[in-house]
């Protein structure tokens, strides 16, 4: 990475207040160097840390990482095990560190699932990290995007039954409140690595109007530079949310 390209970021305006990652590309980062496939879980895990300090450093406020959907339950059951083990593990070593760098940690998704012991360390993690404000880190774990739309109506459908509000009363904002962790903004750039171009049913709702942005690169080599970049061709774009480019810059 350039000092100068570190440089230009740093002093940009247009530096997201959110970014939301699909970490795509652990197992054929190791099939490609014949390795097993948490290796390339594990190696994930560092160009997680190394995300996490770039965001901090550029003062990215929030940071959502999907780390394990709920379709990844379908995967072999012994990589699912080597994931639960890899996210006990990171939960174990890693919060310490979130915690001495000012780094709130929050998890999204059915917990539920989870084994006892891993829920209890959840809940210890975002306890102990709950009064920090540098940057919010959010784990997107046991998550789908049409699970959270579908819980979301459930809890609506409640209020209905229960008589706090009338169905046509129900509003797009009455609604989001149910969405997960509904005080977190909407992501404003959203990065899939891995060369796939879908969005795989993450965070559906909240990324109505984010910026796409996909990379070849798998995530175990999505470094500095490469979020770099990707927040570069982000402040390029001009973000209209249905407004033609004038009404944009007359409001600039």
């Amino acid at each position: 990475m350039s000092q100068t390209m570190s440089s230009d970021i740093a002093a940009s305006a247009t530096v997201p207040n959110h970014i939301a990652i699909i970490m795509d590309g652990n197992n054929r980062w190791a099939k490609k160097r014949h390795l097993p496939k948490l290796a390339g879980h594990k190696a994930g895990l560092d160009a997680v840390r190394n995300v996490v300090e770039t965001c901090l450093k550029h003062d990215v406020q929030y940071l959502t990482l999907f780390a394990f959907s709920s379709e990844n339950w379908n995967r072999p059951e012994d990589e699912v095990k080597g994931l639960m083990s890899l996210f006990l593990m990171a939960l174990k070593n890693e919060v310490r560190k979130l915690h001495r760098n000012n780094i709130r940690l929050r998890v999204m998704g059915d917990k539920t699932r989870f084994s006892e012991t891993l829920q209890a360390h959840i809940q210890e993690a975002e306890e102990k990290t709950a009064n920090n404000d540098a940057m919010t880190l959010v784990i997107a774990a046991n998550y789908g995007g049409e699970w959270d739309i579908v819980n979301a109506a459930q809890r609506c459908a409640e209020d209905v039954k229960k008589g706090k509000i009338e169905s046509h009363q129900i509003s797009r904002d009455y609604f989001e409140q149910y969405i997960g962790l509904p005080d977190v903004p909407a992501p404003d750039l959203y990065i899939r690595t891995g060369g796939e171009t879908r969005v795989s049913n993450f965070m559906l709702w909240q990324a109505a109007y984010s910026e796409l942005y996909f990379s070849d690169l798998y995530w175990p080599d999505f470094q500095e530079e490469a979020l770099l970049a990707a927040i570069a061709d982000f402040s390029r774009r001009q973000r209209r949310y249905g407004m033609t480019s004038e009404q944009v810059e007359s409001k600039s």
